[in-house]
């Protein structure tokens, strides 16, 4: 693995909004108007128009989830390493949530959380690039500089209704029984991501993506995955440094996001 970057210091400050569009939509705002702070993290208590993968929306119901939006400036790791941080954002979501839930939470690639064979959360990691050009063939003369990277993440804590339109959603409350004030949780996650970014940046990823590796929902097991009109079984091996899914059929294969979909049991 290359040699880890050195340590940058994150900042604390925690904004705190009643309501908003979304957070990764406000991050962006405050890195447009030249107020965005390396560490700052954004939480809002009712999110209207929240973002998923594959421009799918994200439903929360007010004051009963954590909506939380942590920008980091990733200076140190390579634009072709964009994976070490959705690792290491993964990981932290599942140590968090697996204080309350307990170790039938797990990681479901790239980045959802799973909590058994439901779904209590996700991660939308959002760029913000600049610098690259090309000459008048298109070929590529400068590599893009990764400016920015939002880190957005939505976990199902107080609701207990859903769209039904889900396929399988489930929060803390309904695993625990108990009620939770999502602001004072949202604080806990951004210590135990900050936690994991320092680490990251210190050490190199090796140890989070064991750590990921071994969190993997389904690892080991068949599972059905669907590529354009195609579906097929497959066992899932591992994932790469560079986040591609490792599986495992009549060949070993290896899938990037966006090229398979799940498909989910109901």
């Amino acid at each position: 693995m290359p040699q880890a970057p050195a340590t940058i210091p994150l900042n604390t400050a925690f904004i705190e909004l009643q309501t908003v569009d979304s957070t990764n939509n406000y991050a962006r705002q405050q890195i447009h108007a030249e107020m965005a702070r390396h560490g700052m993290a954004i939480f809002t208590h009712t999110q209207v128009a929240g973002k998923g993968q594959r421009g799918k929306a994200w439903a929360s119901e007010k004051d009963n989830n954590i909506a939380l939006s942590i920008l980091i400036k990733p200076e140190g790791i390579s634009i072709n390493n964009q994976f070490w941080l959705s690792a290491c954002a993964a990981v932290a979501v599942q140590e968090f949530f697996c204080g309350y839930a307990g170790d039938a939470t797990k990681i479901k690639w790239p980045n959802d959380l799973y909590w058994q064979d439901r779904k209590a959360g996700g991660i939308l990691i959002e760029n913000i690039l600049s610098g690259e050009a090309t000459n008048n063939t298109g070929e590529r003369i400068s590599s893009p500089k990764w400016n920015w990277a939002i880190v957005g993440i939505g976990i199902n804590i107080n609701q207990t209704m859903f769209d039904p339109i889900l396929p399988n959603p489930v929060s803390l409350k309904q695993i625990t029984g108990k009620t939770f004030d999502p602001l004072t949780l949202a604080k806990e996650l951004c210590i135990i991501f900050k936690k994991h970014y320092n680490d990251l940046l210190v050490n190199g990823v090796d140890q989070i993506l064991n750590r990921y590796n071994s969190l993997l929902y389904k690892k080991n097991e068949t599972v059905k995955l669907k590529k354009e009109n195609r579906l097929f079984d497959v066992v899932l091996k591992a994932v790469s440094p560079a986040g591609k899914l490792i599986t495992q059929h009549s060949i070993e294969e290896e899938f990037g996001f966006g090229e398979v979909e799940w498909v989910v049991k109901v």
